[in-house]
């Protein structure tokens, strides 16, 4: 983990809130891969920021704050939260989630637009879609599946 933010800025980057955010980047890091970047303890023991990074990728996160409005998906209804992620080796990605204990919600499936995918929620119910782009499918021929 560096002491300062070293990964490019994309120009979109998800920021989720967890209600145990240490569990959630040693979850996200070992479970999904990803690599700590950096991260800031606050004194009451919550993460005022982390930053992770996969494939040059970052994600943001930070403990649940009520007083700013900030909950963690556990507490409500739904699903709130979905991320995409590509990865080079979507069937070996799926293994190391499922074995790390993620929660898998699909599979790994060839889809209908070209990729193959599956899906998993972490502990706190953000949603997270792992695929691999496997061949080219024009739109014209996207037909979804009987």
């Amino acid at each position: 983990m560096s002491e300062t933010p070293t990964a490019p800025r994309p120009a979109v980057i998800p920021y989720l809130s967890y209600a145990d955010a240490p569990a959630a980047i040693e979850f996200l890091t070992t479970a999904f891969g990803f690599e700590e970047l950096f991260r800031f303890p606050m004194e009451d023991g919550r993460i005022g920021h982390a930053e992770l990074s996969f494939g040059g990728s970052v994600v943001m996160l930070a403990s649940v704050y009520e007083e700013l409005g900030f909950a963690s998906p556990r507490d409500l209804a739904g699903i709130h939260t979905q991320v995409q992620v590509a990865v080079d080796d979507v069937d070996a990605h799926f293994e190391r989630a499922r074995d790390a204990g993620a929660v898998v919600t699909s599979e790994p499936e060839d889809q209908f637009y070209g990729d193959r995918s599956y899906r998993a929620v972490d502990p706190e119910g953000h949603r997270w879609i792992f695929s691999q782009h496997i061949r080219d499918v024009p739109p014209e021929e996207w037909k979804l599946p009987e």
